[in-house]
């Protein structure tokens, strides 16, 4: 029997061990599907807004500099109404650190603050580093500005407060070789002034797949069980690196202390639009958005185009206890 026809450039569901399940629409948003140039759309904060699921993507121009672009739909799969032009541009005039563009942003709703804030990276001169801004409506924004020095990225706020103060995930990258780059929490009495650093979750050494460099994907989501934490390791080979994902668990009340963590990655590079774009081999999340039991996650594809996978609460728990042992 003839097996039936795919659209072209599009892939079917893929059968994994993991939890989660590609989209059969993949990938769901490309540079041509925007209404003004560019050359590539990824890494996307996620939120649901208004009884739709808003994405605040990184686009980048034709100059090799991003900014973030806003892009909404009705089931968070298909039907992307994007913002006409870029709905957060860099403004290196009043904000010096964002110079070489705004990057990689991860949304998360403050109740206390009623307001969503956006943590993104700023490619400054002296690097990247962690900025913040604060929006109702991802029309208007207040920036915040850096938080962090440079070099540091991967960041994101809990939407809670831990003992009157806020937590913020981030990963700064040391200079030195052979240091490794964490992920570490830090703790502020006011979003603007943060203290009370703490390694959170090390990279681990030799020929482990996250072995020397990881950083947070999606902003930490409480479960009945704790924070749950996906984050990315960079397997670097002859060919290059490799961006897979992770789970770990935190303390709902002490997200300082990691409960569980995953020997094995949960989720890497295999369709042809995650192994061959602009940066090969790299699926990256910067947000994901929970609905019932059903968990969408939305990540970036070899730098280059939007994509999604989907899974159940449940299931992801039940994958990360199977493949750890209590921290």
């Amino acid at each position: 029997m003839k097996p039936p026809e795919r659209s072209a450039g599009r892939a079917a569901v893929n059968v994994v061990k993991g939890p989660f399940r590609r989209y059969a629409g993949n990938p769901i948003i490309t540079a041509g599907d925007l209404p003004y140039p560019a050359n590539s759309v990824f890494n996307a904060g996620a939120a649901l807004v208004d009884g739709e699921t808003l994405l605040l993507m990184r686009v980048e121009d034709r100059r090799g500099l991003s900014h973030l672009t806003v892009a909404r739909s009705k089931d968070g799969r298909a039907d992307w109404r994007i913002d006409p032009a870029p709905t957060l541009p860099a403004d290196p005039d009043g904000y010096p650190e964002e110079l070489w563009g705004i990057e990689d942003p991860r949304i998360t709703w403050v109740e206390d603050l009623d307001l969503y804030v956006v943590a993104y990276t700023a490619y400054s001169a002296g690097g990247p580093l962690v900025s913040l801004a604060t929006t109702r409506d991802f029309a208007t924004f207040n920036r915040l500005g850096p938080m962090m020095p440079p070099e540091d990225k991967d960041a994101a706020v809990f939407p809670v407060r831990f003992e009157g103060r806020y937590a913020m995930v981030h990963r700064p990258s040391p200079s030195i070789p052979g240091i490794g780059a964490h992920i570490w929490l830090s703790y502020s009495p006011d979003l603007k002034h943060w203290g009370d650093h703490h390694v959170l979750l090390a990279a681990r050494n030799g020929g482990w797949w996250d072995a020397n460099k990881i950083g947070l994907s999606p902003p930490p989501l409480l479960t009945d069980e704790g924070w749950l934490l996906l984050y990315h390791g960079v397997r670097h080979t002859i060919a290059g690196g490799i961006y897979r994902l992770g789970l770990a668990l935190l303390n709902a009340k002490d997200p300082r202390q990691v409960l569980r963590r995953a020997d094995e990655w949960v989720f890497g590079p295999e369709e042809a639009y995650e192994r061959q774009g602009d940066v090969a081999d790299v699926v990256f999340p910067c947000g994901w958005v929970l609905e019932g039991d059903e968990l969408r996650l939305y990540y970036g594809a070899a730098d280059s185009c939007m994509a999604l996978a989907t899974a159940r609460v449940s299931e992801v728990l039940d994958w990360l206890r199977r493949y750890s042992s209590p921290a």
